[in-house]
């Protein structure tokens, strides 16, 4: 039995279903599958979508002004320990709103996972390839600034950088890209080295093609792989270290919301008021979460052993 298809030019023809089953499915096909057939990426892809777009909109969403206080209405209780719907999550020691300082700190963080992961990115897989690709003194070079990055512990460098200079949303953000570099490099650097010994980089300098168009066209979309988890790691390691640094004071400054901040004003009643820790410590665990779950989603879907 055929299956008449109407192609792009408006005309007709017949599509025999066996012959599809003996060609099997497009790359398209295939690729849409393994997707929707990853729970994992589908349910981590869901939960940042959705913070992404309560950061984006929260203007719109927030029912209340995150930065307004009410004294009158300090430590409310959320609903669910028999609040009022007016603040549905409560409200902190100031009377500021609960839901609405959540909605909002979920900007701070999605901001600085993703542009610090960007930063990261760029520098590390930068030197990775180059190291991995040319070797030689290059490859000493970067691994000698590989070692003295991992010989400065992460947290206490940030927690002096940022003393130093304050705490403001912009030097936090730098200061954690400029750090979280090594992991590229070393990743990058290890997967350079396995692709550049493959036929078809051979193939590509044997026909005369330069070393950026290498680089660009076979090194790089073969170690795409790599490079998603290393950035979906480091995006979550980024939140975690501003939510520490705000928690202990130096990283995001009030009144911002910050979901570390929020951790940390909520610490000294937390034997009283436990929710003012436990909703904004749960709302970070489902974003580290939710990230770690979709990176390790795409690797599976985008490795190379499952494009056939």
């Amino acid at each position: 039995m055929t299956q008449t298809v109407t192609n792009p030019t408006g005309a007709a023809f017949d599509r025999d279903p066996l012959l599809e089953q003996i060609l099997g499915p497009t790359p398209g096909q295939m690729l849409r599958r393994r997707v929707l057939g990853h729970q994992g990426l589908l349910i981590g892809g869901a939960v940042i979508a959705l913070l992404a777009l309560m950061a984006i909109f929260a203007p719109l969403i927030a029912p209340h002004d995150p930065f307004a206080q009410s004294l009158m209405n300090r430590m409310e209780p959320p609903v669910f320990l028999g609040g009022s719907w007016e603040h549905p999550l409560g409200t902190d020691h100031l009377g500021r709103d609960y839901l609405s300082r959540l909605i909002y700190g979920a900007r701070v963080s999605l901001l600085i996972g993703v542009v610090a992961a960007v930063i990261s990115g760029v520098i590390g897989t930068t030197m990775g390839v180059a190291a991995g690709y040319f070797g030689g003194r290059v490859d000493a070079v970067v691994t000698f600034l590989i070692n003295v990055r991992l010989a400065m512990p992460v947290v206490l460098v940030a927690l002096a950088v940022v003393a130093i200079l304050g705490g403001s949303l912009t030097v936090v953000t730098t200061v954690v890209g400029l750090l979280l570099w090594d992991r590229f490099a070393v990743v990058m650097r290890a997967s350079t080295r396995q692709v550049r010994a493959r036929e078809y980089v051979a193939a590509a300098r044997a026909v005369g093609a330069s070393t950026p168009r290498i680089l660009l066209t076979e090194i790089m979309p073969n170690i795409a792989n790599n490079l998603i988890v290393v950035v979906t790691l480091e995006m979550a390691h980024a939140i975690l270290i501003e939510a520490a640094l705000s928690f202990l004071g130096l990283g995001v400054q009030p009144p911002t919301p910050s979901w570390g901040l929020m951790v940390s004003e909520g610490k000294t009643m937390m034997l009283f008021e436990p929710w003012l820790v436990l909703i904004p410590g749960a709302v970070l665990f489902t974003l580290v979460l939710a990230i770690n779950l979709m990176g390790d989603g795409l690797r599976d879907v985008t490795a190379p052993e499952n494009r056939n």
